[in-house]
């Protein structure tokens, strides 16, 4: 029989379930993947690690895995490839080894570190390092949190190899965690570009856990027993190709349709997706029902890897606060706008006397009507509204101010606002993010096992060129089918949405291969452009582009510049894009009537 490997996605983020790992170990795993990182993640643990020079790492996996579980995750031989190194993974091992010696064990718990490029802050700011997509020059190092490297899987496939129970690493791509027990087991090679991106593609689906296995799923009346949702599973074997399932018993969703949001799900160009082994094309990828939520993935290609790494900073720009007022009763919408703008109006003017600079920046979401809609007419007859009223700027004494005034409308101002005892608004410092690509000839990898370190550069057996990527043949145009009628797009489509920093994407799957001429033909760049207009902002290009995947018979998105800097630098709700999908769903779309029937 073939070997296959079962590798399970215990975590999605800080703050995921901690349900996760010890259901798939009792489900039988060979490998647990936990993921932790984000940018806006790896910034303020950089905070933490200089206010404390033994904390940085993600406590969640040390003190809720590693603690509670490690007794069966050695029993089982259960291997862990994780992140939750942070910005300190040698303290993230030592907590490990104090945790497992006061169980009396002794697991050999490698490390790969070389992301950490914040020391080389002062050299990238001499050079004249832009930023790769907006081209703003390199940030004032005294403001810097951290600036770290997309490191990829070879280096913790080789941790493994020489002997590794468990790897622990900084700043990787996520889906490496994934990847690397593939190259270890199956013996893959850099130049295998086929089996690296289907094996990135394996990482990617498990990297956001439960969100393969019905999370967030456009059909989520259809997923049962969210209390007990399964977590996923990949059973992958050499060839690439793999199964998703998750545990018996457990709750969740496994269909093409679940897996292939998840492929979707914060992708660019899906037929140029650039992680630090290999570029994939997951435009031909397939998905088939092979059972009871199990379901065949195959169809992966992949390029030469690019010779530069990723490079993200995290630096501080100014002050932020936000403050969330609920407003009740007739008008609430208007009522509750009327009172930001007051508010607004009188702290600036108290900014004006103190003399300090008005806000560089404000916003009023007034969540219940319709906010990251744009014009929604529909809600404003809400009766209960949040008010969300967020400012910045360079100096911390206007936050105060802010601070100081932004309740006084309770009793001042519109009938029917309320507040809660635990509700506040609290200083926050503006995070920016920073990217650039760095030669991967320039960044050591070091690998650390028992105090045996091992430098490691990335191998390049050729390089990628745009040139290589061949585009598929779009679907062909619909034809006149007769009558036609106006549907929701939700009637025709399942969706997925995620950010990729101040660029968010819109993966669609037409629920039925037929549909996607209308789809492809309804939903051009130029409408989507129009859908998402107040996303926009500024007088500039309102930049959408459109990819087909004919393997899932899907159409991906890509928006730029929509989501107002993104993650930690915007004030908008929805800053991390989840809810575009929704947004998108919700428009009509015109189809033959002898289609639906």
């Amino acid at each position: 029989m073939s070997k296959t490997i079962r590798i399970g996605g215990a975590s999605a983020s800080i703050g995921d379930s901690s349900t996760a790992a010890p259901q798939l170990i009792a489900a039988g795993v060979d490998y647990l993947m936990l993921d932790y990182l984000a940018e806006v993640t790896m910034s303020y643990m950089a905070v933490i690690k200089r206010a404390d020079p033994t904390a940085g790492y993600a406590r969640d996996f040390t003190e809720w895995v590693w603690k509670d579980n490690l007794a069966e995750i050695t029993r089982r031989g259960v291997k862990i490839v994780t992140n939750a190194g942070g910005v300190n993974p040698i303290a993230c091992r030592e907590r490990m080894l104090t945790i497992a010696r006061e169980q009396g064990l002794n697991p050999k718990i490698a490390i790969v570190e070389g992301d950490d490029l914040t020391g080389q802050a002062a050299e990238f700011a001499a050079a004249g390092v832009t930023e790769m997509f907006s081209g703003a020059s390199f940030p004032n190092p005294a403001k810097l949190a951290g600036i770290n490297a997309y490191l990829g899987a070879f280096p913790i496939a080789e941790a493994l190899a020489r002997g590794a129970d468990h790897v622990i690493t900084g700043r990787v791509v996520d889906s490496a965690l994934g990847l690397a027990p593939l190259i270890h087991e199956f013996g893959w090679t850099p130049a295998d570009y086929d089996r690296l991106a289907a094996g990135t593609l394996v990482g990617h689906v498990l990297e956001c856990g439960a969100q393969s296995t019905g999370g967030l799923f456009t059909d989520w009346k259809d997923v049962p027993d969210w209390a007990h949702i399964g977590y996923p599973i990949a059973e992958c074997r050499a060839d690439g190709s793999f199964t998703l399932t998750k545990p018996e018993g457990s709750g969740g969703l496994v269909t093409p349709a679940t897996v292939g949001e998840q492929m979707l799900y914060e992708v660019g160009d899906p037929q140029a997706y650039i992680v630090p082994d290999v570029v994939c094309d997951f435009s031909g990828v397939t998905m088939t029902q092979a059972g009871e939520n199990r379901v065949e993935v195959a169809g992966a290609k992949g390029y030469a890897p690019t010779a530069t790494y990723k490079v993200c900073a995290t630096w501080f720009d100014g002050f932020r606060a936000t403050s969330l007022t609920p407003i009740l009763g007739i008008d609430a919408p208007a009522k509750a706008q009327r009172q930001a703008e007051a508010v607004l109006t009188r702290v600036s003017e108290m900014l004006r006397d103190r003399n300090l600079a008005p806000f560089r920046a404000s916003r009023i979401d007034v969540i219940g009507s319709g906010a990251t809609y744009g014009e929604d007419p529909a809600a404003s007859a809400a009766r209960e509204v949040m008010l969300k009223l967020s400012v910045e700027h360079d100096d911390e004494k206007a936050i105060k101010v802010f601070l100081r005034e932004w309740s006084s409308p309770i009793t001042s101002m519109s009938v029917g606002t309320t507040t809660w005892m635990a509700l506040d608004a609290k200083k926050l410092k503006v995070m920016r993010l920073f990217s650039f690509l760095i030669s991967k000839n320039e960044v050591p990898v070091v690998i650390d096992l028992e105090g045996q370190r091992q430098t490691w550069f990335a191998a390049q057996p050729g390089v990628f060129a745009s040139s290589d990527v061949k585009r598929p043949d779009p679907p062909a145009a619909p034809q006149d089918e007769g009558e036609t009628v106006e549907v929701p797009l939700i009637r025709l489509a399942w969706a997925r949405s995620g950010d990729k920093g101040d660029n968010f994407n819109v993966g669609v799957i037409a629920r039925r291969p037929e549909y996607l001429p209308h789809l492809r033909a309804a939903l051009t760049p130029e409408r989507v452009a129009q859908v998402f207009a107040h996303e926009f902002e500024g007088e500039g290009e309102r930049k959408v582009e459109r990819f087909y995947l004919p393997g899932i018979h899907g159409l991906n998105f890509l928006l730029h510049e929509a989501l107002g800097g993104g993650g930690g630098s915007s004030l908008r709700v929805d800053m991390l894009a989840k809810g575009k999908a929704q947004q998108l769903l919700d428009q009509p779309v015109w189809v033959p009537v002898s289609l639906l029937k």
